[in-house]
């Protein structure tokens, strides 16, 4: 299949490629070849026509006068952000010179570096996938965002599975855990809202009175890292006042008695301490929990970033067993159905092109550390080449300092795609401009909910850009690679994806597809897990020397008396933006205004801080400027750095990832954002 030929005037369908659970479907406008307004697809049930603030925008960023039109070349030092306009042959012919000199001497020298900036399969980690295991280079250990939540659902329900997201509408009780659903899952917060109309009754945990918090019926203000303690206690409840599902537990379990035991030492008092909150909040919360048919958890990543994360989301993914709450459609609990979704990996990434090698994986996590490794025989070869594509690190990743260490480096030759010149780019040696979603062809699933959708482009590329990968095509060719399969054309790359399990032309046509999934997935049990049943024990983990049981495990940073960082840091995205995108657009800027930190009255008087004053957030690891946010979103002792603003916006060109640190969660090896311990000190009264 030949890739189509755009039209003037047309409606196009698509999809939202962003790092968010809904995964809208698109329409976008284009009259005389030009996208005049981006919609949401009515037709598409989850969408229904609706879209967040900004991605409604969408035009206004792929349309922006700072969009990246041609290849550059740094023309002067690293970080200044100086470059000239060179042409597409002369970048890529360079790039793949430079590229095969540190190959020769040992690939694994080379490094990807990408997440979600686009999460489709075709644009993420096909093409590139198939360029870096050709050359040998270094794997990448994806774990930036989710890989602690998902770990911890893999060894208790087998799989990122869970409810279908439609059936919370049904529900008579939903527990919005960790997540502010009507910033960052909108369409959710809909169905609540249905819900809700209905008699539904709603409760949020969160550490930030949130907006949805405030919707919400009840609040519980956990201290960061406490999630764990509080499903134990919940657990505790169950037991003595019988609020359990025996029958379930018996037939659909494993593990239940030493899980019991565990959770008997959990008691109202102890958990109420740890968790700081009244111990009469979580016995109410437990007795809706065990006594409320219908009852489902929406539980989202924010609670995973610290050093417990993965033990906390085991733990909490045990309650709807507890209580049999999915044997109903709308009852259980969803942090991740992409489970549900069989990409086509081995024909889309093609690690038969390793061969026989097996190179080292590096933590997109630590690339701090990492970049500014020397190198050893055990650890493998200095990083002397990195790629960057649907990432902003410098930005994003924690430690920041270290990560603009690393990438200050004059001998890390580094290339960067993006449609910006982020504070990535600004590093970079060459920028080559990527496409958006109006301009190329992709296909995705969701962790949402379990639609499969296709983005056609509505408009030819702007400027000079081109997609992912249609450059990594270029490179291949300029390193010699032949094979096939570095001749495959977009089109081609999304039908290798979904398979054939998909009916492509259903997607051509419609632009979604319905994954045969059950309403009720584990009415009768059917867990993915090696036993069938839900594990409370792991016999995968004991295998590891790992505990087989979840548990609460205190953050590594913790506040103690007279200690210099009293105060918890978390570091939920500002409204408007997502992860470090859309930051550049206007618009979006302009609500936000300016980085913030949050932080309640009684810890700002103690500082002698009130609303617009301009204030550091520091610890060891570094400072970052911003103006305080005086507010009742804040409880004492924790304040938010809302983000992710870029490094260049900041006030002393920092973020908040200047302070947060490198160390990795329990399982599953991610980031600990949350478990991070501030002072904050007045610099300058409004």
């Amino acid at each position: 299949m030949t890739d189509s030929v755009l039209e003037k005037n047309a409606v196009v369908r698509g999809l939202c490629p962003h790092d968010c659970p809904d995964t809208c479907a698109l329409l976008t406008t284009v009259e005389n070849g030009r996208a005049v307004k981006v919609n949401g697809n009515p037709d598409h049930k989850h969408t229904q026509g609706v879209l967040c603030t900004k991605v409604s925008r969408y035009t206004e960023r792929t349309y922006s006068p700072e969009r990246l039109m041609h290849p550059l070349k740094r023309s002067g030092p690293k970080g200044s952000g100086q470059f000239v306009q060179v042409t597409w042959d002369e970048a890529i012919q360079d790039i793949a010179a430079r590229l095969k000199l540190i190959a020769a001497q040992n690939p694994e020298a080379v490094l990807p570096y990408s997440y979600a900036g686009t999460m489709g399969w075709v644009q993420g980690e096909a093409m590139a996938s198939r360029f870096f295991h050709k050359m040998g280079a270094s794997q990448l250990d994806r774990t930036i965002c989710a890989s602690a939540g998902s770990e911890g659902l893999v060894y208790t329900l087998g799989g990122k599975f869970g409810m279908k997201t439609e059936f919370f509408a049904e529900s008579k009780l939903i527990v919005i855990w960790g997540s502010n659903s009507i910033t960052s899952n909108i369409h959710f917060w809909r169905l609540a809202q249905d819900a809700k109309r209905n008699g539904a009754k709603l409760i949020c945990i969160d550490p930030r009175q949130s907006e949805t918090a405030e919707k919400c019926h009840v609040h519980l203000p956990i201290k960061p890292g406490t999630d764990a303690a509080l499903a134990f206690a919940i657990m505790r409840e169950l037991v003595v006042n019988n609020w359990l599902d025996h029958d379930y537990i018996e037939k659909y379990t494993v593990g239940w008695e030493a899980l019991r035991e565990r959770a008997m030492t959990w008691t109202l008092e102890r958990a109420a301490e740890v968790c700081g909150i009244d111990a009469e909040l979580i016995r109410s919360l437990a007795k809706d929990w065990g006594t409320t048919p219908q009852a489902a958890i929406r539980l989202n990543y924010g609670m995973q970033r610290v050093k417990g994360g993965a033990n906390a989301v085991r733990a909490v993914a045990c309650l709807p067993a507890l209580t049999g709450a999915w044997r109903n459609r709308a009852g259980g609990m969803l942090l991740s159905n992409s489970s549900c979704f069989k990409v086509n990996k081995q024909d889309l990434h093609r690690p038969d092109l390793l061969g026989a090698r097996r190179p080292r994986m590096i933590n997109m996590t630590t690339i701090g550390n990492d970049l500014n490794h020397p190198g050893s025989p055990e650890w493998g070869p200095q990083v002397k080449a990195l790629l960057v594509y649907n990432s902003n690190p410098v930005a994003i990743a924690p430690h920041s300092s270290k990560v603009v260490q690393g990438f200050a480096r004059e001998d890390l030759f580094t290339v960067v795609m993006e449609h910006f010149q982020t504070d990535t780019a600004d590093y970079a040696d060459y920028i080559l401009p990527a496409t958006t979603q109006l301009e190329h062809w992709d296909v995705q699933g969701s962790y949402g909910h379990t639609d499969l959708l296709l983005n056609r482009p509505a408009i030819v590329p702007v400027g000079q850009a081109k997609s992912n990968s249609e450059i990594f095509r270029l490179l291949a060719k300029a390193m010699g690679y032949t094979e096939p399969c570095f001749s495959e054309s977009d089109t081609s790359l999304c039908r290798t994806a979904v398979g054939t399990e998909v009916n492509f032309q259903t997607l051509l046509d419609v632009g979604f597809v319905s994954m045969p999934v059950p309403d009720a997935p584990f009415a009768e049990g059917g867990f993915a897990t090696p036993s069938g049943r839900c594990e409370f024990v792991s016999d995968r983990l004991a295998s590891q020397g790992l505990d087989p049981l979840p548990d609460h495990i205190p953050n590594y940073e913790m506040p103690s008396a007279g200690h210099r960082y009293p105060l918890a840091m978390i570091s939920p995205p500002a409204r408007n933006f997502l992860n470090s995108s859309f930051v550049n657009v206007e618009s979006l800027r302009e609500i936000e205004k300016e980085p913030l930190v949050e932080i309640c009255f009684e810890d700002a008087s103690a500082r002698g801080i009130a609303t617009g004053d301009t204030v550091k957030v520091f610890n060891d690891r570094g400072e970052y400027h911003c103006k305080a946010d005086v507010t009742t979103r804040a409880r004492p002792g924790v304040v938010h750095g809302l983000g992710i603003w870029w490094r260049k916006m900041g006030l002393n060109g920092t973020n908040v990832n200047e302070v947060t640190s490198q160390l990795l969660t329990d399982l599953g090896r991610a980031p600990v954002f949350y478990d991070c311990q501030v002072e904050v000190a007045l610099l300058k009264k409004a």
